[in-house]
């Protein structure tokens, strides 16, 4: 049985004041992307990986790998509209031989090797897996005119590689779209199924604004 990764690269750069998509931007003379897709590859070179890129950036992508030399294996998926309809346009190329799926942002290319070993042993062992990280600041909710402290006992800021049974993701994404479905465990939430918890790294950010870029710079 074969695993794979699906990694989803919509962004278009809006809050990173650049003229192109957050994920072509460069770190280290190489787009982000291409440092994410090496992740996975260093990480396992059988796994198969699928790209998801806005239609309009596919020949983007294509011209950058030849620029860079960037031969690493791997099938490009037309995106959709949401990040939900990408994940569900790519799940619906692959085959039904597959084990794990595991989905990534393209931008979060400081993911850790040892991070996505355990989750792709989390969810083989139980189906699922998520990294998560601790909140350590204090966090409020703001209501129009009005604002109030929340406590953040219990409360994380979820990250990815989401990781998960080929089975299970696969019915989950039968479902119809709704707003709630802001990552694939709350797809997958939704049809049912539990979702397990792992500790995640903080330096595992995804890519938003001009700072992270520096950060991702000085780590790597």
């Amino acid at each position: 049985m074969k695993n794979a990764v699906i990694i989803v690269a919509g962004g278009t750069g809006l809050r990173m004041g650049a003229h192109i998509p957050k994920q072509f931007l460069l770190i280290k003379n190489k787009p982000v992307l291409m440092h994410t897709v090496e992740k996975f590859i260093r990480f396992d070179d059988t796994l198969d990986i699928i790209l998801t890129l806005p239609e309009n950036q596919i020949q983007t992508w294509q011209r950058l790998c030849i620029e860079y030399d960037f031969d690493r294996k791997h099938t490009v998926v037309t995106g959709g509209i949401t990040r939900f309809h990408s994940v569900r346009n790519a799940l619906e190329s692959i085959c039904s031989d597959y084990e794990i799926i595991a989905i990534h942002d393209g931008v979060r290319p400081l993911v850790n090797i040892d991070m996505i070993k355990k989750c792709f042993e989390l969810a083989t062992e139980k189906g699922s897996a998520i990294p998560v990280i601790q909140i350590n600041e204090s966090i409020r909710r703001i209501c129009k005119n009005t604002n109030e402290a929340v406590s953040r006992e219990g409360i994380c800021i979820v990250q990815t590689p989401q990781v998960f049974g080929y089975d299970i993701i696969m019915n989950a994404y039968k479902q119809a779209y709704i707003p709630e479905f802001t990552d694939d465990a709350s797809v997958v939430e939704k049809s049912g199924h539990s979702i397990n918890c792992m500790e995640g790294h903080r330096e595992n950010i995804k890519i938003t604004f001009p700072a992270d870029i520096d950060f991702a710079e000085k780590f790597i």
